[in-house]
This record gives C-alpha cells, sequence and structure tokens, in this order.
C-alpha cells in the first residue's frame, strides 16, 4: 500500500482557522453594514463570500503559506498574504454583480469585510506562527539528529525560521568526539537512545555519503516503527513509504513505516473525541452501577490505574475498573509460570485466581474497559490502535517489536477484534498490530469498533 503523505507539511490548523475567521468577518460586515436585503438575497451573498474563502485558500496554498517548511519572514508573508487576498478580493467582486440584493447595502457590507476580513486573516498567520512556537504538547516530535555539532546548529536554526512543531532532544554523531549538552552518544547506540528518550524521528544529516553506513541505522528506525528522514537521498527503502520535502535549503527525503499525514491526524482524533463522549454520555448509568458493585464486592479503590507505555515509549497512567484483589500485582510472579503467551512478553491465563467475582463479569463484558474512554480524551489513547504494553514487557522487547508502539494505543484493535484472548502467540499480535499501522484508514477504524461492539456482546475470547 503506497502512502506517498503528499500533504504531510500542510498545517490543516492554519487552514481551518482562515475558514473560521473569514466566516466571522464576513458575519460582523452583515451586522455593521445593516445587512443585505431578504433571506434569498443573504444566501446569495454568503456563497460568495464563501467562493472568496475558497480562492483565498487556494491563493495561500500556491503562495506556501500552509507549508509548515516555509521560512517565516514577516515581510514575506504580509506580501504574500496581501497577494492572495487581492486575488480573492478582485475574483470575487465580479460574482457580486450577479446576486440580488440592495447595490449600495452590499458594496457597503463588502467594503467592511475587505477591510475587517484583510486585518483579521493576516493577524491569524502571525497568532498560528505564536501559538506553534509556544505551545506545549508531549505529542510534538521527540527529534534527534545524526550529523556533526556544525549540523546541527544550522538546522535547529532552520527550524526555528519554519512553522515546524519539533522538539529536538539532541544529537547524536558517527564518533565519539563529542561531548556538549545537547550531545546524546553515538550512532552505535542508537536503539538504546531511541528507546530511552522516546525517539519519534531521527534526522539523518548529510555528514556520509555511505550506504552501507546509513542502511543499518534506518533499518534499526523502520524496523522500531521510528520516522527516519535523510538530508540528501542515500537510501533505499526496503520496506518503507517516503516523501520529499525541505527545511530552509536542506532537502529531506522522509522514510516511513506510519501512514498518518496531517489532515489524517486531525479527522483520527476527531473521531476519538466524538466516540468517547459519545461513549461516556452512553456507558456513564453502566459506569455507575459497576464502581457500587466493585464497592460492595471487595476491598479496594474502584478504579485500577497502572503506568503503560504509549506511542513510542512514553508513559501514561491507563484507567480500568478494579477486577482483581489489591494484591494482585504481588501474586503476578506466582502465576508467571502459567502465562499463556509463550514467551512472556504479554501476560494472559484464563481463570486467573486474583480476578473477583463482579472483576470476572466486567472483564468478559468489556465493562472494565469503560474508563479508558477518559484516556482517549486525555489524549493518551485512541479509540483504535495497538494494546497498551506494561514497562515491564516493553523492556524484554525486541528491536521488531518496538513498531507497535509507534502509534497511540487504542482501547481496540486489530488484534482483539482476530481473536482477542485466543491468540496466544506474541508474534502473531505484532503482525497483526503493525498490519493495523499499514493499512490504516478511517473506515478501518469504523469496522473494527463496529466489530468491537459484536464481540462484545458475544463475548468470545474475553477472560
Amino acid at each position: 500500500m503506497n502512502k506517498t503523505n503528499v500533504n504531510a507539511t500542510t498545517n490543516t490548523g492554519h487552514i481551518l482557522l482562515d475558514i473560521l475567521v473569514g466566516a466571522c468577518a464576513f458575519l460582523i460586515s452583515l451586522v455593521l453594514g445593516g445587512g443585505i436585503g431578504d433571506s434569498v438575497a443573504n444566501l446569495q451573498s454568503t456563497i460568495v463570500y464563501g467562493v472568496f474563502i475558497l480562492i483565498y485558500i487556494l491563493s495561500n496554498k500556491e503562495e506556501r503559506i500552509y507549508n509548515i517548511t516555509t521560512f517565516f519572514y514577516i515581510d514575506r508573508m504580509v506580501k504574500r498574504t496581501a497577494r492572495s487576498f487581492a486575488i480573492a478580493a478582485v475574483s470575487t467582486l465580479a460574482l457580486l454583480n450577479f446576486v440580488g440584493g440592495n447595490a449600495e447595502k452590499r458594496t457597503q457590507c463588502f467594503i467592511i469585510f475587505l477591510v475587517i476580513g484583510y486585518i483579521a486573516l493576516l493577524a491569524d498567520t502571525f497568532i498560528v506562527r505564536i501559538l506553534g512556537k509556544f505551545s506545549k504538547n508531549q505529542y510534538i516530535a521527540r527529534t534527534i539528529l545524526a550529523g556533526n555539532r556544525e549540523d546541527f546548529d544550522k538546522f535547529t536554526y532552520f527550524v526555528n525560521k519554519t512553522n515546524i512543531k519539533m522538539n529536538i532532544l539532541g544529537y547524536i554523531t558517527y564518533d565519539k568526539d563529542y561531548d556538549t549538552a545537547r550531545y546524546l552518544g553515538s550512532v552505535d547506540d542508537l536503539e538504546q537512545i531511541i528507546r530511552k528518550k522516546s525517539v519519534d524521528q531521527v534526522y539523518f544529516m548529510r555528514n556520509t555519503d555511505d550506504t552501507l553506513t546509513l542502511q543499518p541505522l534506518l533499518d534499526i528506525c523502520l524496523e522500531m516503527g521510528v520516522t527516519a528522514r535523510v538530508v540528501m537521498n542515500f537510501y533505499k527503502p526496503r520496506s518503507a513509504n517516503s516523501y520529499v520535502s525541505s527545511i530552509g535549503t536542506y532537502p529531506v527525503v522522509t522514510y516511513h513505516t506510519i501512514s498518518f499525514n496531517n489532515a489524517e491526524k486531525v479527522v483520527k482524533r476527531a473521531l476519538d473525541i466524538i466516540g468517547a463522549t459519545f461513549g461516556i454520555l452512553i456507558s456513564s448509568p453502566i459506569m455507575l452501577i459497576a464502581a457500587i458493585a466493585i464497592k460492595i464486592d471487595s476491598k479496594g479503590p474502584i478504579f485500577f490505574k497502572q503506568v503503560r507505555v504509549g506511542m513510542n515509549g512514553r508513559k501514561f497512567k491507563i484507567f480500568k475498573f478494579r477486577t482483581m484483589c489489591v494484591d494482585a500485582e504481588a501474586k503476578k510472579k506466582d502465576l508467571m509460570q502459567k502465562n499463556e503467551m509463550g514467551n512472556g512478553l504479554m501476560f494472559k491465563i484464563e481463570n486467573d485466581p486474583r480476578v473477583t467475582k463482579v472483576g470476572g463479569f466486567l472483564r468478559k463484558t468489556s465493562i472494565d474497559e469503560l474508563p479508558q474512554f477518559f484516556n482517549v480524551l486525555k489524549g493518551d489513547m485512541s479509540l483504535v490502535g495497538t494494546r497498551p504494553p506494561t514497562v515491564d514487557e516493553v523492556s524484554a522487547y525486541e528491536r521488531s517489536h518496538w513498531r507497535r508502539i509507534s502509534i497511540k494505543p487504542g482501547i481496540t484493535g486489530m488484534w482483539q477484534v482476530s481473536g482477542r484472548s485466543d491468540i496466544k502467540d506474541f508474534e502473531e499480535v505484532v503482525r497483526l498490530d503493525t498490519q493495523y499501522i499499514d493499512d490504516w484508514s478511517v473506515w478501518l477504524d469504523i469496522k473494527i469498533l463496529i466489530r468491537t461492539v459484536l464481540l462484545v456482546f458475544s463475548h468470545k475470547g474475553a477472560y
């Protein structure tokens, strides 16, 4: 499946903000101008202003204003925004002669819109820049660079001149002669650095043109599900998609095994928020009854909170209804010999003696998973993804296993709808999870959610 990520450098949020700001400017112009006339005339004018925003956005795309890799210089942005606005204004002005309504009021409202609209749309271009630089988000790409100190300094300078959101952790080198605050180590330690620093992406700078040197380093990244970006086209991908972009004057070829581009991430997150909110509202009575039953059935807290490993090694606390006795973790060591998952990288046993009476029912019906809707709203999890492993499990992962945590974990996923606990082979779990990552689409998420609901009602494979 070839996903080129042609829109990977497009700032979708900026486009949406322009649409919102343009709509607000239009409504304000109607209020200040006293309206155009009857409802038909107002509708016609609304269509015209909709065309204005469309032309303005298309012009901005042509001017690369929405491209996060474009250098942000104030004079350039003012000129480019003015050019796009002028093109949209002239094009729309011709349309105004063909719509109904009072001509005098129509012209008055349009002039008001031009004044307010230009100021507001120019301002939001700078607001996007400011918010992008000062907003803090743990899911901004954690980045390291492979190269020398001079390349590192120039690269960070280029990044700071753009709207790229990137958390640059430091750099690694092809030798061990560097010892500065941002130096993380040698490329020989790449795998351990990725694990320790929860790295999302690695930029390989132009220090080496030796494909034989670069190839194994890129293989490490791709096998672990970490995005690799090469400043020059040294690498022939074996099992990854690629696209070309730039940072300043640096040409960059990106190889990746994760198919989501920025627009798709927005869609997936929107689906998560809507689905989690709906899930909480619908399941609130069930969660209330479950909480009361847990409290009556056994001593201990209602909720079970445990540190799990999320996207690329980030740690978070997962919420579930408590289904076991309070000393379940202490008893786990004595039960490890009964683990049905074979190599010990996951822990599952049927008829687990630590499970309480109420807990058994909650697990069988998957009600114990309902509090994870709050994890989804928080942003640590997605409705659909890969199962979030424990810290102990991840510490035993081989390199090829790391890729299954290269996306946000989910309440449900390909593994759960393909057999759930009936699957005992961890390598099969990894295969299903990576298959989901490779084949992701909105429709696939919807199909998995539907299949999950059907499986929950059938109780198949749950314990």
